[in-house]
């Protein structure tokens, strides 16, 4: 007898626990619900086409086809026994496979010609024929026609004695179903494994209740949730299917607006401090004294924030721009406009190199007026204090008294601000810069420092551009505002591939490259993936796709690219290095060694790759290259032609030509468009890579939706979760939906919904 089951129930309970257990192991998946909402990677239809151009080798496939020929031949093992492979040939559709059983006595008589067979195996090719060797197979119809006698080997001989139980029962027959689902198999769970266990799982599913009531499933038009989650797996057609998946994933694009719209409501509810902007105070002083002239973008962004800022409501705005468009100046007008309102600002970095590196330039613009408190201080001048975990006792304890009694107008550090011992005087504006470093929860608590009953405005930074849509749809809490356009000064970026592997040459000369730059006056960067040759993982988050198989050579660790580019093609010049693992104060020194020209190269992890400023660097070499991502790529490019000097990346890679790894260099190499390179980063790979796993919180729980390809369905379920939360806004009488948030986001990030 079947056991019975709901979304809820634990797969152990309804599962054979060997597999329910390797399930859980491999794709997390602990309930019926989460195994029911893993959807097929593809369907499989009787006399499907395959494109033989999509056929790669070492991809696992799945034939449906009749045997046409079958020959076999004896054969000697190494140790003499004789064996017997089979041979057959397979038609599927309209093309022919090669099948290929080393062991064939037994099989042959199981597949003889006219034999009807479903075979799942990894493909090969043979003298450019498509090959499978030893795959699992089963067998559909026999020669006498019969069918029903399922006979297979490995895990579809599991799944045909399930199949034989459903024949039993009189249920509509697994395998004569026009579309077959295939999964995506992983860590010894194979595709036929999670087969059997959906059909387990829902011949033992009792009807599902369905969380939405039937106004909004009638108004977008969506299938009811017990018959999607059947629908998606076992479909009689594509329509089916499709209607399926679309309510699928329109109940995880309602789950995530509802999280966004409940913390846009909730942050709403509380003031905060409104700050008009003065005619009279320090931001009128710095406009003054600005050595250029705004660019009209960044004049339309600072007027959308200055409004935001004169407000009681708090502001919730997404700044992002290319690298080098100009947010620092915009962030530091909007936080003098704060200061100007008798309010604190601070600026939260998420390393401490960029840290230091926003204290310094900030300090620079400032002049005289960041100077309150001492001696030739400019009229209305503040004082920029910086806060780092790495500070000795006595820094920091100097640093903390300035913040809390206010003497510091802007406060400039690194997580080391959020702890509890930071107590502000009167906070009224929190930027946050690269907000993809910062999960929400850490940017709340910072918010959370502002006086009793006020909530600080709010302004998140990003050089990495995220397409508008995306960025309304993941960060559907904030505002978003753009900068496109690039200051005066700034030369293009000339990028180039350099392919060490295949044009060794070509190595050579950009080593020649860096040497003439630097008899020029320059400076370069050269960035590596890992440190040194025992860090077996990537330094501060270089993770490109590496395509290229068991071949390629080991990566550059920064440390002996070091070593042998002193001694080496670049010996006599100043090369200086920098990475994660060194002290504090040995990466402060060391990049500002290479700012005062000190030193002409630095060799470096992604330490460097956002808000450095150095305008004499004109040369970025990244080694590896495709273990970035794109975005990260185009992040490093714009360490570099700061200062009005034409800036030069050379992009070097083992990658081979045609590789996906080498298309994606050659993208970047192609534009300097960070908007086009950021869908093309999306597309190629998961949101979460180039959102940040923290900052997107509920968005890397998400398994379906995808918010490049399903902008009309998140448009659809933004909608009515709007309506949904403006009628209901703790879901207290949609108690199905609050839970479904709550599994998606946590039970922290859902929190919002339960304040009510």
């Amino acid at each position: 007898m079947t056991t019975l089951a709901t979304t809820d129930t634990p797969l152990v309970e309804v599962l054979d626990p060997g597999l329910a257990e390797r399930i859980t192991t491999a794709f997390g998946h602990r309930t019926v619900g989460d195994l029911l909402h893993t959807l097929p990677r593809r369907y499989r239809q009787h006399g499907q086409r395959y494109d033989k151009r999509q056929l790669v080798d070492g991809e696992r496939v799945t034939v449906i086809g009749t045997v046409t020929t079958a020959r076999t031949r004896t054969y000697h093992t190494k140790k003499g026994q004789p064996r017997e492979m089979l041979t057959l040939t397979v038609e599927d559709g309209d093309m022919e496979f090669r099948v290929v059983f080393f062991a064939g006595r037994s099989i042959k008589y199981l597949l003889p010609v006219g034999t009807l067979a479903m075979f799942d195996g990894t493909v090969s090719h043979f003298r450019r024929a498509p090959d499978l060797k030893h795959p699992e197979f089963l067998v559909l119809r026999s020669v006498s026609g019969q069918s029903g006698q399922l006979k297979g080997s490995g895990d579809l001989a599991a799944l045909a004695r399930l199949a034989a139980e459903i024949d039993a029962e009189g249920g509509p027959s697994l395998f004569d179903r026009p579309l077959l689902p295939v999964y995506a198999a992983k860590e010894g769970v194979t595709s036929w494994d999670l087969l059997g266990a959906v059909v387990t799982a829902l011949r033992a599913l009792v009807p599902v209740v369905d969380p939405l009531d039937d106004t909004v499933r009638s108004a977008a038009g969506l299938m009811g949730l017990d018959e999607a989650l059947r629908k998606a797996h076992l479909p009689e057609n594509a329509r089916e299917k499709d209607h399926a998946g679309h309510r699928l994933r329109f109940d995880e694009a309602l789950a995530l607006q509802l999280l966004l719209g409940a913390r846009r409501r909730f942050v709403a509810r509380d003031p905060a401090p409104a700050s008009p902007v003065r005619d009279d105070g320090i931001r009128a002083a710095m406009g003054a004294r600005m050595p250029f002239e705004l660019t009209d973008g960044q004049k339309a962004v600072l007027e959308e924030i200055s409004a935001d800022l004169a407000r009681d409501e708090p502001m919730n705005r997404l700044l992002q721009g290319e690298v080098g468009s100009g947010k620092t100046v915009v962030a530091l007008l909007a936080m003098l406009q704060v200061l100007d309102a008798g309010r604190q600002c601070v600026m939260l970095a998420p390393t401490e190199v960029l840290a230091v590196q926003h204290h310094r330039s900030l300090t620079a613009m400032l002049g005289d007026l960041g100077e309150r408190g001492r001696l030739g201080a400019a009229d209305h001048a503040t004082r920029v204090v910086l806060l780092t975990g790495s500070m000795s006792t006595a820094q920091r304890r100097a640093a903390l008294l300035d913040i809390v009694t206010g003497e510091a107008g802007i406060v400039v550090g690194t997580h080391a601000l959020i702890q509890d011992s930071v107590d502000f005087f009167d906070l009224g504006l929190v930027v946050v810069d690269e907000q993809h470093r910062f999960g929400v929860r850490q940017r709340d608590r910072l918010r959370s420092k502002g006086r009793a009953g006020m909530v600080p405005h709010l302004l998140v930074m990003t050089a990495t551009p995220i397409p508008r849509t995306i960025a309304m749809t993941v960060f559907g809490d904030l505002e978003v505002s753009e900068l496109e356009e690039l200051p005066g000064g700034r030369r293009p970026i000339s990028t180039s591939v350099v392919p060490a592997r295949e044009r060794p040459a070509w190595l050579v000369r950009a080593w020649e490259r860096v040497r003439e730059e630097v008899a020029a006056g320059h400076r370069t960067y050269v960035v590596c993936s890992r440190i040194d040759a025992d860090d077996g993982k990537a330094d501060d988050g270089a993770k490109g796709d590496d395509d290229e198989g068991g071949d390629r050579p080991p990566l550059v660790a920064a440390v002996d690219l070091h070593e042998y580019l002193s001694t080496g093609p670049l010996a006599g010049l100043r090369i200086g290095l920098l990475h994660g693992r060194l002290p504090s104060e040995e990466k402060d020194a060391t990049m500002a060694d290479f700012a005062a020209g000190h030193l002409d190269v630095l060799v470096s992890t992604t330490v460097i790759e956002v808000g450095v400023d150095v305008p004499e660097a004109t040369v970025m070499v990244v080694m590896d290259a495709e273990r970035f991502g794109v975005s990260q790529l185009h992040q490093l490019r714009g360490r570099v032609g700061r200062g009005g000097l034409p800036g030069l990346c050379l992009l070097v890679t083992n990658s081979r030509a045609g590789s996906r790894s080498m298309e994606r260099l050659d993208a970047v190499a192609a534009t300097s468009d960070g908007f086009a390179l950021a869908q093309l980063d999306l597309v190629q790979r998961r949101e979460g890579d180039i959102l940040g796993d923290a900052q997107s919180g509920a968005l890397s729980a998400l398994r379906l939706l995808s918010v490049v390809d399903d902008g009309d369905v998140i448009e659809i379920a933004r909608r009515h979760a709007e309506e949904i939360l403006e009628a209901d806004p703790g879901l207290h009488r949609h108690p199905a939906l609050a839970e479904r948030v709550r599994r998606l986001a946590g039970s922290e990030e859902s929190d919002y919904l339960f304040r009510y």
